[in-house]
């Protein structure tokens, strides 16, 4: 069953309101419609809050740049942005996917807890801050660019996985970035989960909590697995991305301040 919503200068609140009422799963006692559903909307530029805290495999379609926080809260459809995303992407998600073709901003997959999120280009900081994983959900921030400070921060689980495939010059960093694909304070409070980079970083950009060691087969079929998937997405050449190329950071301690406060 196939939607089309024209966003044209219709508010978010209204805006949000019609996709749930497709879904069925407004506040109201709406029966939910079976099977899978997908929602193009049109002209979409700015407006917040979109797919937040939606269930089932449902699928939006979005021609636009959405506004802060998509896919908050989302537990299982599946967002495609056509172009660029703005900041919070996957705040909290449950499960779910959300692919961006194109540049997203600050703080993408705070607090997420499942799911995985595709970035087929840059990304601002903050990624992945406060992830966390539980038992059989494990949640991927896949970024295609480069990536800015603080990267991982305070990430209790999951996994990032930074590409480096446009390493250019951009506002979020007052340098080149066509040796380091990341900003600095690498996985700062880092205590869980694991953050792969393709190519090198500077042991200066890294967080005190965090440490560089070696792949083992493990990792390689993560990786694998992740990078066909944004291959497949962004119609990008797989045989460019090769798996030896990358870099693994762990935190040195689950508890990294467990001794800041008592002795």
């Amino acid at each position: 069953m196939k939607h089309i919503i024209d966003a044209k200068g219709i508010n978010y609140r209204k805006l949000n309101e019609s996709i749930r009422e497709i879904l069925g799963q407004s506040d109201g006692p709406q029966e939910a419609p079976a099977g899978k559903v997908e929602i193009t909307l049109d002209n979409i530029l700015g407006q917040r809050y979109i797919g937040d805290g939606l269930r089932g495999a449902h699928v939006l379609i979005i021609n636009g740049i959405p506004g802060n926080d998509l896919a908050a809260f989302m537990d299982g459809p599946t967002i495609e942005v056509l172009e660029n995303a703005q900041d919070g992407v996957g705040n909290t998600m449950n499960s779910g996917k959300v692919i961006i073709h194109g540049d997203a901003g600050d703080i993408i997959g705070y607090s997420m807890r499942g799911g995985e999120i595709y970035v087929e280009r840059n990304a601002g900081f903050r990624c992945g801050i406060h992830m966390k994983s539980y038992q059989d959900k494990i949640p991927v921030i896949v970024i295609g660019g480069s990536a800015g400070n603080f990267l991982g921060e305070y990430m209790a689980g999951g996994v990032i996985i930074l590409l480096g495939l446009y390493r250019q010059r951009h506002y979020h960093f007052p340098h080149n970035l066509t040796e380091q694909p990341a900003g600095d304070y690498i996985g700062t409070g880092m205590h869980g989960g694991t953050i792969y980079i393709r190519g090198d970083v500077a042991e200066y950009k890294l967080g005190k909590e965090v440490k560089k060691t070696a792949l083992d087969d493990t990792d390689s079929s993560i990786l694998d697995k992740y990078i066909d998937n944004y291959c497949r997405y962004f119609s990008s050449d797989r045989k460019n991305i090769k798996t030896e190329d990358f870099i693994k950071l762990i935190p040195f301690s689950h508890r990294p301040y467990g001794k800041l406060y008592t002795y």
